[in-house]
């Protein structure tokens, strides 16, 4: 037989909700540390969930993945003696330099964008000094714009990626100092 609304039972109805509750944040807790444990295990630095009414965010740092890093040294060709140069030959050499500086690499993959709309100017550009806070560039993921700070002071020498090209985890995409 059903209720009706103003009918008063005898019996007390157990506390429920508040059990469910108290379990549920116990549940989205543990939720939480699996998918932790897995972004460490597959390597994943940022995760991004939205369930009905919850939004998770989930960015990591981990020791060993770090957003910028010393270009690979190369193995330079043995000195040939000047004199056994032609004369231009051993002018191209002088002019010709080794980039100096550090690489910036992408901390995700995407699509690179220099700027927040197409008629903007960019973050960043060759001979800007950059704080921590600054932000150098977008990269769009999954219909998802996200900012990429610099994280510490430094200038930024080049830009190694055009706008609108896609670029891949740990890319480098500036050359800085």
């Amino acid at each position: 037989m059903a209720k009706r609304p103003n009918q008063k039972s005898s019996k007390k109805s157990p506390a429920k909700p508040q059990t469910v509750r108290a379990s549920g944040g116990k549940d989205r807790l543990s939720e939480l540390q699996r998918l932790i444990e897995l972004m460490v295990e597959k390597d994943v630095v940022e995760v991004e969930i939205e369930e009905t009414g919850t939004r998770w965010r989930v960015r990591r740092k981990d020791p060993h993945s770090v957003a910028y890093a010393a270009p690979t040294a190369m193995a330079a060709p043995a000195p040939t003696p000047a004199s056994m140069l032609p004369a231009s030959a051993g002018q191209s050499v002088a002019v010709a330099k080794e980039p100096q500086g550090e690489v910036f690499k992408s901390p995700m993959l995407g699509t690179f964008y220099r700027a927040g709309s197409p008629e903007a100017e960019p973050f960043s550009k060759p001979g800007d000094r950059v704080n921590p806070e600054s932000t150098l560039c977008i990269i769009e993921a999954m219909k998802v714009m996200n900012e990429i700070k610099a994280e510490r002071e430094f200038e930024i020498l080049e830009v190694l990626v055009k706008n609108g090209d896609p670029v891949e985890y740990g890319q480098p995409l500036f050359l800085i100092r």
